[in-house]
């Protein structure tokens, strides 16, 4: 019997395409004839603010993007973001499903994400009927992989770090969970994701 109580799930590289990363934002730059150098001189700063839910996308975008005339709007460049969403290939969907219906351990998302995109990613992909929390950067305040969320996280659930397995794509997140004590997975597709779980306990049915 397995002593693991939830599962918290990165999204972008697991789940989902990446929401805002350089791919993403590469493709929405080119398409709209904004120089990329400029752009990310401008980003970090502003991305950090925007993903920890301090400013809004219009904000996030007059910092970026709008600092100078433009023959596009805000919210054309916004439905571009949004459209980098998709289902990623070799997607760990099918786990999470399978773990959902089960209802034998609790689920909840920790992500990096900004607000608006983040509640598009939610609806679009019916996110909503398989988390039972949200503990993404927009809504907390706090980047992976800074210590502090997976510390929030495991407060509000009142958990054990031992009792909580935490999936990212990125080797720097997982190693700050396991820093901590929780069972962190680097994601390298869903048959590996697969038999990891099976090691800590979590059975799936008809994979």
């Amino acid at each position: 019997m397995s002593d693991i109580s939830t599962i918290l799930w990165d999204v972008g590289g697991v789940l989902l395409t990446n929401g805002w990363d350089h791919k993403e934002r590469a493709a929405v730059l080119a398409r709209f004839n904004v120089d990329r150098d400029a752009f990310e001189q401008r980003h970090p700063e502003a991305n950090d603010i925007w993903e920890k839910g301090l400013i809004t996308v219009e904000e996030y975008l007059q910092r970026t993007v709008f600092f100078e005339p433009r023959d596009f709007t805000p919210s054309e460049f916004v439905a571009a973001m949004k459209a980098e969403s998709l289902l990623l290939p070799d997607s760990a969907m099918g786990i999470l499903e399978n773990i959902a219906t089960s209802a034998e351990v609790d689920l909840g998302m920790l992500n990096n994400e900004a607000r608006e995109l983040n509640d598009y990613r939610i609806e679009e992909f019916g996110l909503r009927g398989y988390f039972d929390f949200f503990f993404s950067s927009c809504y907390v305040g706090l980047r992976k992989p800074s210590p502090q969320i997976y510390s929030l996280a495991l407060d509000v659930l009142q958990c054990e770090p031992n009792e909580v397995i935490f999936i990212d794509d990125r080797s720097g997140n997982a190693e700050v969970a396991a820093s901590l004590g929780i069972h962190a997975i680097q994601y390298e597709g869903s048959e590996k994701l697969a038999e990891t779980l099976a090691h800590l306990g979590i059975e799936l049915e008809n994979l």
